[in-house]
């Protein structure tokens, strides 16, 4: 792999999830890897003051933690859970070095119809978290997914309207991520990064490909780069014509990525990384 240019790529945990954070950190080393996304569960499993002596003593950037969010509750028990579990998430963050925390902002509460309602209580909950992750040197990246989420898992489904309510805070507070299987499909979606980018707010860059026909449970269906239907050096020419120079992080949900071998899956995602983008 010493042939690639790997200086952008940052391959998410998610990807090879198989792998041990041990693994990966030495999988990594032996194909020139120096970025990461990590996954709060797995570090939370190895320890986060250990995961981030271990990437640190590897020479690995870790350029976002995923995730928080899930700030849609109604229930005031709940709301107060999910801030507390927000703020350990940007502890968590600022542990690991990383400036960049994902949302998953969640989606409608058991009962509601009430998307309008659903989005309010995101940006009450920003309100509070902005300036708690400032104040930790973390900014907050809300990620918009695919409408097929927007009833269990996220009501924020486009660039738009994850602009809409970062907008209210600072650009050092909160942002959005820019993930090509979520927003591909957009028309809008190049104009409303031009307008990220203009304020300072694309705050990370993913890819994933989308292939179908689409697993059950449909969160299994991130394709490889490469084997679906978007242009990633055309979403790439967006996000750097908004002036975004950081990351490009690759972050596959895939069960047949999953049933091979780790390091193979890692070998791959690298080359299709440099297939598949510009230089």
């Amino acid at each position: 792999m010493s042939d690639l240019d790997l200086t952008r790529f940052s391959i998410n945990q998610m990807t090879v999830k198989q792998l041990s954070l041990p693994d990966l950190v030495v999988a990594c080393g032996d194909l020139g890897v120096t970025n990461v996304g990590l996954w709060r569960e797995p570090v939370q499993t190895y320890g986060v003051e250990a995961t981030a002596k271990l990437v640190r003593d590897a020479g690995l950037t870790v350029t976002t933690l995923c995730r928080g969010g899930f700030l849609t509750a109604t229930d005031p028990d709940e709301r107060a859970a999910a801030l507390a579990d927000n703020r350990r998430a940007v502890d968590e963050a600022a542990a690991l070095g990383t400036e960049v925390l994902v949302l998953v902002s969640g989606g409608l509460p058991a009962g509601s119809k009430d998307l309008h309602g659903a989005r309010e209580r995101i940006a009450d909950a920003l309100a509070v978290l902005g300036p708690y992750a400032e104040e930790h040197g973390v900014k907050l990246a809300i990620e918009p997914l695919h409408p097929m989420y927007a009833a269990d898992r996220c009501v924020v489904s486009t660039l738009a309207q994850a602009l809409d309510l970062a907008e209210r805070f600072p650009a050092h507070q909160v942002g959005v991520t820019v993930d090509t299987y979520h927003i591909w499909w957009d028309d809008q979606a190049p104009a409303q990064i031009a307008r990220a980018g203009a304020g300072g707010r694309i705050h990370t860059f993913q890819l994933a490909d989308w292939t179908t026909p689409l697993p059950e449970g449909v969160l299994t269906g991130r394709g490889q780069i490469g084997d679906g239907a978007i242009d990633m050096r055309e979403w790439q020419g967006y996000v750097e014509a908004a002036g975004y120079t950081g990351a490009i992080e690759v972050e596959l949900f895939n069960d047949g990525l999953w049933a091979r071998d780790g390091r193979e899956v890692l070998a791959e995602t690298a080359q299709r990384f440099v297939s598949h983008t510009a230089a």
